[in-house]
């Protein structure tokens, strides 16, 4: 498989003074020097795969975790190992969190984050410039610029709220400081981007995996639909959830995507080594289910993941030089799975709590990821090159069934969403009977399923923190796979903290209000 995984390497060596002064210096070509020939668009384009929103999810350090982990700590069903020399995790989980104290944490993501935004800025306006470059490429290439910066603004505005808002490159001193832009021009660049990149750059209709790893038609519609979903809740309360549902619909009929499924035996009974979470946890990447991921290849850019699903008790008996917890699933979490019904919870399947070495003997353990175990790397290499999801289809189902359910009503179709992830997960029920089941539910109960099976469904895309921003509704579990939801303003977060309604932003970095004074700090910080 051919990988994409570039940066834009200039450089250039000067033979003498004389010549360094009578030439352009080459590691510091201007804009308009770089975009003068075809590979120049594709390096541009390339190197955003690995910058800006993608940095976020591929940032996974052995001790402090990933980035993407950020909000699950906060939700309070989340822990990591290390927390104790972990300040980001401290902060979150004791909603002691400031600009000051966060100040290297969240200056280092605004940073990439933005970064990513100026590189996708300079593709942008300069691909366009390059006569050479046939205009189908530039229309996809600028689709896919497009789409970057969509999902680095995304990032920001979930994270900040308002936030600086630069469509331009940054090519002389002039609008330096530039203050917050309201949310709705911030969610309206997003939305126009990802429409462009949906409708005008000829994206392939086939899926990432099948399309080079690069993205797809689909890629760009998933992550619209997540917009529109998001715009409708809070803060901004637009009322987006019929096109949240277009967008959801469209990959779903597109007929590129599929969840996959579980193999049985001769009864019908699911096997467990062969149950579909399995088989997408040792595939490199499945090409059926991954709609956006991020590529990994070993030698090149090394998965990290894997550290993550054998905690610090038993680093001793992996290839890695460390594992460590750094994403742990708190019993209060593991409640909102039905022990005997459910099969995402049962052992090593999402999730393992025993590890047997090479040796034959076994280690327990307190509940850790599966979804990310590499037996190869984990035994054997400390390297892995499997690819990490960041949309799924399953993802687009459940989408889809809720903003169907919010914008027509409990219909068939939004009965088929949900019951396509649920079916596949409660293995001892029938199609038949999740079905029934979800059809007796009026509107607002539906939904409400909706956002249990988002919980117990997408732990390994990070979402829940997203899902209680929006819907400013907390899950509360019960042992049993019983899920309530109540207001997040005052309810304690499972760390003897109650939430504020400042919790449901992050501060903007002091670092940040430091280098910009146009910039003010979010309410509560």
């Amino acid at each position: 498989m051919k990988k994409y995984i570039y940066t834009i390497l200039i450089a250039g060596i000067c033979s003498s003074c004389a010549d360094f002064l009578q030439e352009e210096p080459r590691d510091e070509m201007s804009s308009e020097q770089f975009f003068t020939i075809p590979q120049h668009a594709h390096d541009a384009v390339n190197s955003l795969y690995r910058n800006g929103a993608p940095q976020i999810i591929n940032s996974a350090a052995s001790y402090g975790g990933s980035r993407a982990m950020l909000g699950n700590y906060m939700s309070g069903y989340f822990d990591n190992e290390y927390r104790g020399q972990e300040p980001h995790v401290q902060h979150t989980q004791q909603l002691t969190l400031n600009g000051v104290n966060l100040a290297t944490y969240l200056g280092n993501t605004w940073a990439d984050l933005y970064r990513g935004i100026a590189r996708a800025n300079n593709a942008i306006k300069y691909i366009p410039t390059i006569e050479a470059l046939p205009a189908n490429e530039a229309s996809m290439l600028l689709a896919e610029a497009r789409f970057f910066r969509a999902f680095s603004y995304f990032y920001l505005a979930k994270m900040f709220g308002p936030v600086p808002l630069i469509v331009d490159p940054y090519e002389s001193l002039e609008n330096l400081y530039m203050e917050r832009a309201p949310l709705e021009q911030i969610y309206g660049l997003i939305v126009s981007d990802l429409e462009f990149a949906i409708n005008e750059g000829g994206l392939s209709q086939s899926s990432m995996a099948n399309n080079g790893n690069r993205i797809a038609q689909g890629t760009a519609q998933a992550l619209l639909a997540d917009v529109y979903l998001t715009m409708s809740g809070y803060p901004l309360q637009q009322d987006n959830y019929q096109n949240a549902a277009a967008m959801a619909r469209s990959v779903v009929n597109s007929g590129s995507y599929a969840l996959v499924d579980h193999d049985r035996d001769g009864d019908g009974n699911v096997i467990p080594e062969n149950s579909a979470y399995n088989k997408i946890r040792r595939a490199s990447v499945s090409p059926s289910e991954y709609i956006y991921f991020i590529e990994y290849t070993v030698g090149i850019a090394n998965n990290t993941y894997p550290v993550y699903t054998m905690p610090v008790s038993v680093t001793s008996e992996a290839a890695y030089g460390v594992t460590n917890g750094a994403y742990q699933p708190l019993s209060r979490f593991l409640n909102g799975y039905d022990p005997q019904q459910d099969l995402r919870v049962q052992e090593k399947q999402y999730f393992h709590s025993s590890f047997t070495n090479n040796q034959g003997n076994t280690f327990t353990f307190g509940t850790a990821p599966y979804m990310w175990h590499d037996e190869t790397a984990i035994r054997e290499t400390a390297a892995s090159g499997k690819d990490v999801a960041v949309y799924r289809y399953a993802d687009v189902l459940l989408t889809g069934a809720e903003a169907i359910a919010q914008s027509e009503g409990v219909t068939d179709e939004a009965v088929r969403y949900l019951a396509d992830v649920r079916s596949r997960a409660y293995f001892t029920q029938t199609r038949e009977e999740i079905e029934a089941d979800l059809r007796a539910l009026s509107a607002g109960e539906f939904i409400q399923e909706v956002w249990k099976e988002r919980f117990r469904e997408q732990v390994f895309e990070f979402h829940l923190w997203a899902d209680i921003q929006r819907t400013r509704q907390y899950p509360i579990t019960q042992e049993g796979g019983v899920i309530n939801y109540v207001d997040v303003i005052g309810q304690p977060n499972g760390w003897g903290r109650s939430f504020t309604e400042n919790n449901l932003l992050f501060p903007i970095p002091e670092t940040e209000l430091q280098r910009n004074p146009a910039l003010t700090q979010n309410p509560g910080y």
